[in-house]
């Protein structure tokens, strides 16, 4: 079991460029499907599974009820059957077994929440809380400049610490992104970053980054940021100004909807966000709408409702179908 999920999880970063942390999340949820078949619950009437051959719907089926019975929450339990479908997907097309294993498993249903965003007076609380966070630093300096940076591009926050010294053009105030297939898109440097990003660029980040790191981001071993380093700078800084529920998905979303009030074009918000699908980027629209008392057609609604779900649901495979 553990060279087919190790040769699955390979899969997933070569043919699918799946991300680093997306396939971490596979990687854990396999592996406890496979600890769980290895040596199943003493209350259960089937053996361990020592081969794939021996697989059998019921092993899925009585592995989805132990999930509920351990207490997950029905998106915990919906996000390890999907990563369990999509390994039992990928072992049927390798001709590892007879039949899609799983298939018809009910999971449970998730109700999916709106994007949420903060109003633009929260933003500029939590983009100038490092510089009154006592004597500048320049962990402060690094800190102003990411703030802005993520909020006025839109950017995710793995595009954010991944992003290079080179990829920063002031003169031509652009921001050079790689995707995750290898693709580049280039997307506006927004004027009010200019000033923060001079500062902790030409001053502050020669202070603490290693000599040949390349990264734009350092932590202050002066190695590049990773996210969860960020996220923790994100909480402290929401924190002292009072701001509750954050995530750093948050100010990408603020980016959107307040683009949105101001008029940007769905077309250009969609390249700025990076969406394959302007459809997508739609639903910062519907909420726009929504806070505005706009009614829309009901076949609208439900296509965005739709949306909504495929937003912040699992990413995952159909049988044998690319999305």
């Amino acid at each position: 079991m553990d060279a087919r999920i190790a040769a699955f999880l390979e899969y997933l970063g070569r043919d699918r460029a799946f991300s680093d942390n997306t396939i971490s999340a596979y990687r854990n949820d396999l592996n406890q499907l496979a600890k769980y078949l290895a040596t199943p619950p003493e209350q259960s009437d089937l053996g361990p599974v020592r081969d794939i051959g021996e697989l059998s719907d019921d092993h899925l089926r009585a592995y989805s009820e132990h999930l509920g019975q351990q207490g997950y929450a029905s998106s915990t339990v919906a996000r390890k059957m999907a990563a369990l479908k999509s390994f039992t997907n990928y072992l049927h097309r390798q001709g590892e077994t007879a039949e899609v294993l799983g298939r018809d498993i009910i999971v449970p249903r998730v109700k999916k929440a709106k994007p949420r965003s903060i109003s633009t007076g929260d933003v500029e609380k939590l983009i100038e809380a490092p510089a009154t966070s006592g004597p500048v630093r320049p962990e402060q300096q690094r800190d102003h400049a990411m703030l802005e940076l993520l909020y006025a591009s839109g950017l995710r926050v793995s595009e954010l610490v991944s992003l290079d010294v080179e990829h920063i053009d002031i003169e031509d105030q652009t921001i050079a992104l790689d995707g995750r297939r290898g693709e580049r898109r280039t997307v506006p440097l927004a004027e009010r970053c200019i000033p923060a990003l001079t500062a902790w660029m030409a001053e502050a980040r020669g202070i603490i980054a290693n000599r040949d790191e390349t990264a734009l981001f350092v932590n202050h071993r002066g190695n590049r940021l990773t996210r969860q380093g960020f996220w923790l700078i994100l909480k402290s800084h929401a924190r002292r100004v009072g701001i509750d529920s954050i995530t750093p998905h948050t100010l990408r979303h603020s980016f959107a909807a307040h683009s949105i009030e101001q008029g940007m074009d769905l077309n250009e918000l969609q390249q700025r966000l990076g969406h394959v699908s302007n459809v997508t980027t739609q639903v910062y629209q519907r909420m726009h709408n929504e806070l505005n008392g706009v009614a829309e057609d009901d076949e609208e609604d439900a296509g965005l409702n739709a949306v909504m779900r495929e937003m912040v649901a699992v990413e995952r495979e159909s049988a044998g179908v690319d999305r």
